[in-house]
């Protein structure tokens, strides 16, 4: 507290009439006759303001004025000392000693003194509180904004949803549309046509809804040691019949000698899938204006990770604009043939692995997406 002192000083007579001189002044003050003492009734009583004289036996003030900013840099420490003396005093004020009065002390010089003690002591405080209130401020500003940007990203998932939905629910109108007029006409061109948009689009709706629960699922990779050509030649397995049928060219280029590494191969498996999948469907966009339509998947050991995996086209590729944003949630660069999971998760699985997925892309010269592993430790 500013309004408590405590003097010390090795002169009984010095220490009588300055207590009375203190006590007029308003101040609470305590006294001690030693370095020591005074540094007991410190630590007892933490005073805001110590008054020491700086030659005393034992412990002098210059050891009592470092000792206490060492326990309480704040309390402001004011030295006395004599005439002599001033090589000591210049030196306290190296010690982060507040002022120092020369022995006699005058009354004026005493409570200018204590008046600049006085005005650091509450400039502190009023700093700390402002500081205080600064940090609840940002604190209460950043929950707003945390909340802000929750209420936004939802808000995005929902249009992303509905956009999506919006997609599928015109492909099953129109399949619907298809179909009541093979019935009508009873023309079975029409009826299988009709049908067959109605089972695609349902299976999107499948798709999408096991899509979105895997997203908002919280797993962590279920690693095991594998072979990381597995996963990929069972993509290319799975996916060649596919790409047959779309007039695409499969391939898979296979690192030999590849070491085992850790990873989950389920995830790492879909991951490829959507990769693949994308590859395929970017050889087939209308804007691709490549003769011979190509999907090659590749393993590779680059330095310093377990394993990566290419998929490379020469489909219709994407601008800057497009590039940045295929990972975004609900993008997607098939338009109304896609919902824009497919990426997302391929990145939140990637991430989950602490991996890299990353692309190079220029317009109408195809695309490569690039996924990284780590070796897991």
């Amino acid at each position: 507290m500013d309004t408590e002192i405590l003097l010390v000083d090795d002169e009984p007579g010095i220490l009588k009439v300055l207590k009375i001189s203190l006590a007029d002044r308003g101040y609470q003050v305590m006294i001690a006759d030693t370095g020591e003492k005074a540094l007991r009734i410190f630590r007892e009583k933490k005073p805001g303001i110590i008054l020491t004289d700086i030659k005393m036996p034992g412990m002098d003030g210059i050891a009592l004025l470092q000792k206490v900013k060492v326990e309480n840099p704040d309390t402001e420490v004011i030295m006395i000392t004599g005439h002599g003396d001033m090589d000591l005093a210049i030196q306290s004020l190296k010690y982060e000693a507040s002022d120092f009065l020369t022995k006699p002390i005058h009354d004026e010089a005493l409570e200018i003194a204590l008046r600049r003690a006085r005005e650091r002591i509450s400039f502190r405080s009023r700093l700390r509180e402002y500081t205080e209130n600064l940090e609840r401020l940002v604190d209460e500003k950043s929950r707003k904004l945390v909340e802000a940007e929750r209420l936004a990203a939802v808000g995005q998932t929902v249009a992303g949803l509905a956009h999506a939905i919006k997609n599928i629910t015109a492909g099953l109108t129109g399949g619907m549309y298809v179909l009541e007029k093979g019935i009508d006409l009873e023309n079975k061109t029409y009826l299988s046509q009709g049908w067959q948009m109605i089972k695609g689009n349902v299976q999107k709706i499948k798709g999408m809804a096991v899509d979105l629960l895997n997203y908002a699922k919280e797993r962590q990779p279920e690693y095991q040691l594998c072979d990381p050509n597995v996963p990929a030649g069972e993509g290319y397995d799975l996916m060649l019949s596919r790409a047959t049928d779309m007039g695409v060219t499969l391939k898979i280029d296979r690192a030999r000698n590849l070491p085992e590494a850790w990873f989950d191969p389920e995830g790492i498996h879909r991951v490829l899938l959507n990769l693949v999948t994308n590859a395929i469907d970017a050889c087939t966009d209308i804007s691709c204006t490549s003769k011979t339509r190509e999907v090659i998947l590749r393993t590779l050991k680059p330095q310093g990770w377990a394993v990566e995996y290419q998929v490379t086209d020469n489909g219709c590729g994407m601008d800057e604009e497009t590039k940045s944003k295929v990972f975004h949630i609900f993008f997607s660069t098939k338009g109304s043939r896609g919902t824009g999971l497919g990426l997302m998760i391929a990145k939140k699985i990637v991430d989950e692995h602490e991996g890299v997925i990353d692309l190079s892309s220029e317009k109408g010269s195809g695309t490569v997406f690039m996924v990284r592993l780590p070796g897991k430790k």
